[in-house]
Parts: structure tokens; C-alpha cells; sequence
């Protein structure tokens, strides 16, 4: 590639990275020094708080964001993909050999993928809400305008999801250089006014403010980690920009602009401590208030879109990592892979974030539920980086645990000071945390009961394949869709039992999910000849792939195993899943898993499989 070609590629990835990938931190301005200042806990909009809260935020935001996750945490790329699912399995692979530990990760991450689940109601709540109150400050009068105009916007938000964000994807980068420009214009007109506030640059006003009066600073930290909201974005969509155009846009051009508004923000405050109404538009000119308002609205749908992306991703990548039942997931592009649209997720995040907006009413008590989920990803991230850092890298340990450690005691602090928020608000991700992460165990739990039932009701293949000899065989192929690796599928034997024939050629087809976001196209199949017309076929994907079983078939035929739809059926095996009277999980978990197996999506629709196609064969299994 030409230095012309791969300058060109890096100018579009990082004008992608700042469309999608800055959005929340990048709307944080709009709420964060106001929160802090007036927030459930109010501080007094005095010098030493200004300067002392100002220093906090920025040295978190250099400790948290550009040191931890952009410095640090974006080494540890899962084949270039991030995010905590991404993490789970590169950390899983690192402490396969210890159980406890590989079971104590396992539930870190689990908890950190449940958490972002209320972290994405949350967000396009606060962040849609926090810029339409813009009104209250264009005019009084319109401030019964802000929940109706609020609804609108995210109504039509999650009703155009179905259509795919590629087109309007195209916009978000320009709208998003023009946002993070104005926030770092306004700041720096302000700065210019009152320059003293670049004094808070200094991390001693930080440190002063902390140990002046430990109490009061200790509930401010909870509003003051709404600055760093969004910062473990970078790392999540790292694999669809890479590393390089996420750090090279959030050193050069991200991270001033936000330290401008701040401090611009903290000026105006200095001038004139009642602007602390709304200290974020109150920095623009009179005549640029409307605009701004518009502007900030785009930046906060540009906010949103990029969370619900995120949990269309996690719900897929639960699904493929046998977390979720089979659901729904349409691909809305057949260029990008990674853009994808989940219906039930969808519909599930905006019952939530309505009920949030009509609950809470402002963006003042949303924040109260924001931090809490924010918090609570970051410590755990903490600890699964620890555990790369210790055993994959292995950097030595007189540098490797002083800076774990402070770093976790940071994310530590502003998670239990957000933890004194829980009755205000942050009971709500931590319910909905709570509730995702109990259907994400439930589910592997029992699915890893059904196959172990399933494994010990099987007859080994070799006792089938030589009791067939005398068995007629019909024209065509048999695809037996199984979960196991060995023995005979259930669908095969009721259909010797029932029909009492075999297709001529006959083929189990398992299909496995890798510990690594993609599988390529040479490593896409196992195939292992059983004797007798009998074959045996592992089909591998990643698990950021949707699988789709007619398109893998076609890769056999190179291997001299061809595949003509027309002349192939798939049996499919359906569990019926029955209470056990010794059941192998809770009664009410087991309850649990039956109603979400009932509710899984057609394994066939699932699998791209042909309607016209396929045969199923019902089997009842206790657990």
C-alpha cells in the first residue's frame, strides 16, 4: 500500500474513531461540573473547590483514560478486538489451567458484560435529556418542552436502529469535529478571561482538595467520575478502528478539547459562581445558545447510537459464547460485519430508558444512577488486565503491582463513592446488572447440564455406524445438527428408530465458538471421514461471527465433500426440557432456564438453514 493509500486509510479510521468511539465522554461536559457542584451532594462554587475539583477531574482523566485504558489496557487486544467479553476470553485462555481462577474471571467479566447492559439505558437517558434542558436556558418558558422533545428524539432513535446506522454513520465524524471544536472554542475564550484557572493544571490543588476536607471530597468523587464516563469506549471499539486511530485522535485533538471545556467551565464559574445552573451553555455567546442546543443534541444521539451499537454487540457475543439463548440478529450491512441489529435488545433498552426519563425527570437525578455501572466496568477491568499484565506480559513485579494497585484503589474510590448514590438511582443498573447477569449464568449453567445429559443418554457413532449395514438407504444427503463432539446425535437414531432408513451419505455437523473474535476461512472446518458414508464436521467461528451453516457447507466441497441443497435435509434435534426431581440448579433457576429455552430462537432460522429444508425431531431431557 502506497504512503498516500495508508494515509488516506488512517484519515478514515480516525474520523470513524471520533464518531462513534468519543461520543460518551464526549458529551460528559454537558453534565459533569454541573453535577459536582449541584448535584445531590452541592459543593460551594468557590475558588478552592473550582481549582481543587478541575485538578481531580483532569489527572482522573489521564490516570483512568489515557494511561489504564489507552496506554495500557488496549495492548491486550483479543486478535485486535476489545471490550470485556474480549478480555474474559483472552484471560480465560491465560488461567484455563486453574479452575478457581479461570471461575472467579469468569464471573468478573460476566458481571462487567451485565453491568454495561444498564450502563446502556442509562446513557442515551442522560445524555439525550442533559442537552434538550438546553431549552431551560434558551428560554424559561420552554422548559415543558424538554421531557416531550426528549421522548421524540429517542423514540426515533431506537425506531431507526432496524435500518442500519451505515448511512447515517457517515455523519457522525464531521458532526463530532465540529463538536469537540466548539468545546474546546468556548473554553478557551473563557480561560482567556480568568487564565488562573489554569492553576488546577497543577496536581497539588487535587491532592489539597482531597485532604482538606476528605469527607466532602469523597462525595464529590461521584460526580466527578461522570468526566470519565464513556472511557472505556476506546477500548470496546478498538477492534473497528484500531489502536493507533483511537490513541492518535484522543491525544491530538479529544483530550484538549475536553480539558478546555472543563477549565473553561471552572473560568466561567470563577467569574460568576451562578452560572452553575448550567455552566456548559452558559459558556457560549447569547447568539449561539440555539445552535449549541441543536448541536449538542446530534453529539448525544451520536452518544446513544454508539452504546445501543455496543449492546447489539454484547448480546451477540453472548449468544456465540453460549451466554444467551439464540436470539435474533440481523446484519444490516454486507460490508461492515460488525454492524448488526438485535430486535429484542432493541426494544428491551428503550422500554428502559423511557421508564428512566419519566422516573427521573432530569439529568441531575439520572446522574445519581449513572456512575455506578461506569465504576464498577472499570475496577473490573482493573483486575482482568492484572491478570494479562502478570501472566501473559509478565512485567516485572516491583513495576507491575505498585501501579495495579493504585490504579485499583483509584477505581475503588470513585466506585464506593458512587456506591453512596445507590438509593438515589444507582440501584437501577445494579438491578438491571443483577438481572442480566443471573439469565447470562443461568444459562451456560444449564446448558452445560443439557449437554452432560445428552452426552451420557448418547450411543457411541462407532456401535451405529456398524449396526447399519443391513439399514436401506434413500437417495440424498442427512445433516444432524449435534452438540456433541462425539457419539450418536438423538435426530440419527429417531429416525433409524421411526423411518428404520439412512440417507446415502450421512453428516454430523457440530458447531464450535472460538475464544477469539474471528476465525479465518482455512481454519474454518474439521472434517473426519467415519467410514461407511459417515462424516463427522466441525464447523469453527469467532465469536463477533453470525453463523451461517449453507455458506460453511460450500467450503466442504473443496475438501471433496460437496453439498447440493437441493438433495440435503437437516435433522434437528429440539430438547424438550422437563423438571428433574433432582434437579442440577436451584428450582427457580431451573424454572429460569426452561422459560428461556422455550423462548429461543428456531435453531434452523438461527443457522440460515433452508425452512424447506429441515426436519425436527422433539427429545425430552431432564436436568
Amino acid at each position: 500500500m502506497s504512503h498516500a493509500a495508508t494515509k488516506q486509510k488512517l484519515s478514515t479510521l480516525a474520523l470513524g474513531a471520533l464518531g462513534v468511539v468519543y461520543g460518551d465522554i464526549g458529551t460528559s461536559p454537558l453534565y459533569a461540573l454541573k453535577e459536582t457542584f449541584a448535584g445531590h451532594h452541592p459543593l460551594p462554587v468557590v475558588e478552592f473547590n473550582i481549582l481543587g475539583v478541575l485538578s481531580i477531574m483532569l489527572w482522573t482523566i489521564m490516570l483512568l483514560v489515557s494511561i489504564k485504558y489507552v496506554a495500557i489496557i488496549m495492548r491486550a487486544d483479543n486478535n485486535g478486538e476489545g471490550g470485556s467479553l474480549s478480555l474474559l476470553a483472552l484471560v480465560g485462555e491465560l488461567t484455563a489451567k486453574h479452575k478457581k481462577t479461570k471461575w472467579v474471571v469468569t464471573v468478573l467479566g460476566l458481571f462487567a458484560a451485565a453491568l454495561f447492559f444498564g450502563d446502556s439505558m442509562i446513557t442515551p437517558a442522560i445524555s439525550v435529556l442533559s442537552a434538550v434542558e438546553g431549552l431551560n436556558v434558551v428560554s424559561p418558558q420552554l422548559s415543558h418542552y424538554v421531557m416531550p422533545a426528549t421522548l421524540v428524539i429517542l423514540t426515533l432513535l431506537f425506531f431507526i436502529q432496524k435500518h442500519g446506522t451505515g448511512k447515517v454513520g457517515l455523519a457522525f465524524g464531521p458532526i463530532m469535529i465540529f463538536w469537540f471544536a466548539c468545546l474546546g472554542a468556548f473554553g478557551a475564550l473563557a480561560i482567556l478571561h480568568s487564565p488562573h484557572v489554569l492553576l488546577a493544571l497543577n496536581p497539588a490543588y487535587a491532592v489539597q482538595f482531597l485532604t482538606d476536607n476528605p469527607a466532602t471530597a469523597f462525595l464529590a468523587l461521584g460526580s466527578v467520575v461522570l468526566a470519565v464516563t464513556g472511557g472505556e469506549a476506546l477500548y470496546t471499539d478498538m477492534g473497528h478502528f484500531g489502536k493507533f486511530p483511537i490513541r492518535l485522535t484522543w491525544f491530538s485533538f479529544v483530550l484538549p478539547a475536553l480539558t478546555l471545556n472543563y477549565f473553561g467551565q471552572g473560568a466561567l464559574l470563577l467569574q460568576n459562581p451562578a452560572a452553575i445552573e448550567n455552566p456548559f451553555y452558559l459558556l457560549a455567546p447569547a447568539w449561539a445558545l440555539l445552535p449549541l442546543l441543536v448541536l449538542a443534541t446530534a453529539a448525544t444521539i451520536i452518544a446513544s447510537q454508539a452504546v445501543i451499537s455496543g449492546a447489539f454487540s454484547v448480546a451477540n457475543q453472548s449468544v456465540q459464547m453460549g451466554f444467551l439463548p439464540r436470539m435474533e440478529i440481523r446484519q444490516t450491512s454486507d460490508k461492515a460485519q460488525g454492524q448488526i441489529y438485535v430486535p429484542f435488545t432493541n426494544w428491551t433498552l428503550y422500554v428502559a430508558v423511557v421508564f428512566l426519563v419519566l422516573a427521573f425527570q432530569s439529568s441531575s437525578n439520572l446522574a445519581a444512577a449513572y456512575g455506578i455501572a461506569v465504576t464498577g466496568t472499570m475496577t473490573i477491568d482493573t483486575l482482568l488486565i492484572a491478570f494479562v499484565i502478570l501472566l501473559a506480559w509478565r512485567w516485572p513485579m516491583p513495576l507491575a503491582i505498585p501501579l495495579i494497585t493504585f490504579i485499583l484503589l483509584v477505581d475503588l474510590a470513585y466506585f464506593a463513592a458512587n456506591a453512596m448514590k445507590i438509593p438515589q438511582g444507582g440501584w437501577f443498573p445494579l438491578g438491571i446488572a443483577t438481572i442480566s447477569f443471573t439469565v447470562l449464568t443461568t444459562w451456560k449453567h444449564g446448558r452445560r447440564l443439557l449437554f452432560a445429559e445428552v452426552e451420557r443418554q448418547t450411543v457411541p457413532m462407532q456401535v451405529v455406524i456398524d449396526g447399519t449395514d443391513g439399514v436401506p438407504r434413500v437417495m440424498g444427503t442427512a445433516v444432524f445438527l449435534t452438540s456433541a463432539s462425539n457419539g450418536a446425535p438423538s435426530a440419527l437414531m429417531h429416525n433409524l428408530k421411526h423411518n428404520q432408513v439412512l440417507h446415502e451419505r450421512n453428516v454430523l455437523l457440530t458447531v464450535s465458538v472460538e475464544d477469539k473474535p474471528y476465525v479465518t476461512a482455512g481454519n474454518r472446518l474439521l472434517i473426519d471421514d467415519l467410514g461407511k458414508n459417515f462424516y463427522r464436521v466441525r464447523v469453527f467461528y469467532g465469536f463477533m461471527e453470525t453463523p451461517d451453516i449453507p455458506a460453511a457447507l460450500e467450503l466442504c466441497a473443496s475438501a471433496g465433500l460437496a453439498f447440493d441443497m437441493m438433495t440435503t435435509s437437516f435433522f434437528i434435534s429440539r430438547a424438550m426440557i422437563v423438571s428433574s426431581p433432582h434437579p442440577g440448579m436451584m428450582k427457580w433457576r431451573e424454572r429460569l432456564f426452561i422459560a428461556l429455552s422455550k423462548n429461543a430462537m428456531n435453531a434452523a432460522d438461527f443457522f440460515k438453514i433452508p425452512v424447506n429444508r429441515v426436519i425436527e425431531m422433539g427429545t425430552r431431557i431432564e436436568i
